[in-house]
């Protein structure tokens, strides 16, 4: 039976979203791995399922899952989809996501322009998690990276250009991350500006990573390299990322959708 799903972008971040409210559907690990996957799949950096919420005030419990089949935390620019396309079914402007990082409520700005509040950064060296104490502000690896948790982990260098970036797979699975990092590469344009590439945990480069240019301006802020408010220019484009006075992470950005289909799940591998 054909299954209906959604295909979106934040910055070219693209997704594949289903809908579960309605009840479940037959989504291993691998039918979301052969799902994601480009050439013989629909083909995205991750794939979101929304199903009923389980807290009160929450519009949907909303799961991220990477294209390798794993689950994320948190994602930011799949984020701003589901608050965008909630908003769209209902009218509610201000809608409320239920995530495994806790509840992240969302504003619609303008049609396509969303701010999601992405909660309160993790700092503790357990909270990343790590796999032994260190200092988050300055791990004990070459480059000097800084790390934290937005619901999934994050450790981000400061470079003077992107010639790191090839490392982000080795980086990703190196043995100081137990459940793997994202790794951001930053180069600082000045105190509210920022250049970022990410290598997304499971996925790799790709276009905007909106829970990284979370992470890299709280790691900015807290090397002292960036305002509290600071833009972030990634491959697919903007965001704007503000840390506030009570610790939480508003991120601002566009959210689109590219098409509308359907697809047999059971043709895909259980």
């Amino acid at each position: 039976m054909p299954t209906f799903f959604y295909k979106m972008h934040g910055l070219g971040n693209d997704f594949v979203i289903f809908d579960e409210r309605p009840g479940p559907l037959p989504l291993t690990p691998a039918r979301i791995a052969a799902l994601a996957e480009r050439r013989r799949g629909i083909g995205c950096d991750q794939l979101v399922t929304l199903s009923p919420a389980t807290r009160a005030g929450a519009d949907a419990f909303v799961r991220f899952f990477n294209p390798d089949g794993s689950e994320a935390g948190a994602c930011g620019n799949a984020s701003r989809c589901v608050a965008d396309l909630l908003w769209r079914a209902s009218g509610n402007a201000h809608p409320v996501l239920q995530t495994l990082a806790g509840l992240l409520p969302a504003t619609i700005n303008a049609p396509g322009l969303v701010t999601v509040d992405m909660g309160i950064p993790r700092l503790g060296w357990q909270d990343v998690p790590l796999a032994a104490p260190a200092d988050t502000l300055h791990l004990p690896l070459p480059g000097d990276p800084a790390a934290l948790s937005m619901g999934n982990p994050h450790a981000t260098f400061f470079v003077p250009d992107f010639a790191m970036l090839g490392e982000g797979e080795g980086l990703e699975h190196a043995p100081l991350f137990p459940q793997r990092a994202n790794i951001g590469f930053a180069i600082m344009q000045g105190p509210a500006r920022m250049r970022l590439k990410v290598h997304e945990r499971g996925a790799g480069v790709t276009e905007a990573c909106g829970s990284g240019a979370c992470a890299a301006v709280v790691n900015a802020v807290r090397r002292g390299l960036a305002e509290r408010v600071c833009d972030v220019e990634l491959d697919g484009g903007m965001l704007r990322i503000e840390w506030t006075q009570d610790d939480h992470v508003l991120m601002t950005g566009p959210a689109a959708t590219a098409y509308e289909g359907t697809v047999d799940l059971t043709a895909y591998p259980s």
